[in-house]
């Protein structure tokens, strides 16, 4: 014999002709029917007003759509989307409140509804990602605590010229400092850009890059290029990420793939062109473009230039006395013990020392930085991660130079 199988609907109708047949007071039946009295008036008087028919669940939609987008909202949304079509809810409402204060605007959920219903919009998937494996080095707290710098990846223009735009940001505002076309990544494209930025804006404490040409060597002591080591004269820390690591530079990394939505895809006619959007876009990003991370607001707010001034002339670094202090020659080697030093080609014409360390061996330091161990009985180079010493205190040797 099959399971007896009760709906809803059947219990109701059950409870109504129970009543109806006044086979017990109200309450009784509402123990029998397990409901309570509250329930039982309710459908006593549904069944009143409309028979048994009126038992059927009724529609649980509002009576009244309040919360539905005005036409002239929705139109200010859909026209902002067509200018902006990479842009999502919470974006394109923090421009709108900034453009229009007097208006309320509704929720970045109702405003993500619009746009799918109006197919402007399709779901993104965001693959899991695991933690870095170690933090940065600067963690910025504030404007020129740290810029970030690379290369978007080159690309060609419809002419067939070959375009690799170069990238400078602020950490902490994200405000884009530099966006220029270059032929290929080398320290004499690099270097001039800096240079004006350096001069324009003021230097920062650090440059997070990666560890690809000319940020970095991999054969040379400390990982240092010729770009880093002027970086290093300069008194500004080369905050590399792990190999391998991109997401250690994920607010830099996030900024490309804008650029390339935005002012790439499809290339310009030629590089001039090219170039002139690249600053368009640049001057738009930092302007009119709020970041979530920002609270909204947009990268010229928080952005503002550093009170470190570009030096003229690099001054000469003064060792302290216990320091051996030797030149790096046009191949690299320095002189010590009067044997030669393999050292890095990217030192040459600069100044270094040796340090002598509590455990009889000697560190080897450029500036305020220390590159490498040197072994007292094997006289081996024990190659070391750069490494940033004690700054000299005020009026010890070398401590105008650290000033600048």
């Amino acid at each position: 014999m099959p399971w007896l199988v009760v709906s809803v609907m059947n219990s109701r109708v059950c409870f109504i002709g129970a009543w109806l047949r006044r086979e017990a007071p109200l309450s009784e039946l509402c123990v029998r029917h397990g409901i309570s009295r509250k329930t039982a008036n309710k459908w006593l008087v549904r069944y009143r007003s409309g028979g048994m028919l009126d038992l059927e669940d009724r529609s649980r939609a509002r009576h009244t759509q309040s919360l539905t987008i005005d036409a002239e909202t929705a139109d200010l949304l859909r026209g902002l989307r067509a200018a902006r079509p990479h842009w999502g809810p919470r974006k394109l409402l923090a421009r709108l409140r900034l453009d229009h204060p007097e208006r309320t605007w509704p929720a970045a959920s109702t405003v993500g509804d619009l746009l799918h219903r109006e197919g402007l919009s399709r779901p993104r998937c965001k693959p899991a990602r695991e933690p870095a494996a170690r933090q940065p080095l600067i963690a910025p707290a504030a404007a020129n605590d740290s810029w970030a710098a690379d290369f978007k990846g080159w690309f060609r223009t419809a002419d067939g010229v070959r375009c690799e735009p170069f990238t400078v940001t602020d950490g902490y505002s994200r405000y884009i400092l530099a966006c220029e076309a270059v032929a290929r990544p080398s320290c004499a494209t690099v270097q001039p850009i800096l240079t004006r930025l350096f001069q324009a804006h003021g230097l920062p404490l650090a440059l997070r890059t990666d560890n690809g040409n000319p940020f970095a060597h991999r054969l040379g002591l400390g990982g240092l290029s010729v770009l880093s080591v002027w970086l290093l004269t300069l008194d500004i820390w080369p905050d590399r990420i792990a190999p391998g690591r991109p997401d250690q530079n994920g607010r830099h990394e996030r900024m490309h793939r804008t650029l390339g939505e935005d002012a790439a895809r499809p290339p310009s006619a030629t590089l001039p062109a090219q170039q002139a959007r690249l600053e368009a876009w640049r001057q738009d990003f930092n302007t009119n473009r709020p970041h979530e991370a920002l609270g909204q607001r947009c990268p010229a707010v928080l952005w503002q230039p550093s009170p470190r001034p570009f030096p003229p002339v690099i001054r000469a670094w003064e060792y302290p006395p216990d320091h051996h202090v030797r030149r790096v020659n046009t191949k690299g080697y320095v002189v010590w013990r009067d044997q030669p030093l393999y050292l890095s080609e990217a030192l040459r014409g600069e100044t270094v020392a040796l340090a002598p360390r509590d455990d009889g061996d000697w560190a080897i330091r450029f500036r305020g930085f220390d590159l490498a161990v040197l072994g007292e009985r094997a006289n081996q180079l024990r190659r070391s991660g750069l490494a940033r010493t004690v700054r000299p205190a005020s009026g010890e040797p070398g401590a105008a130079a650290a000033r600048n």
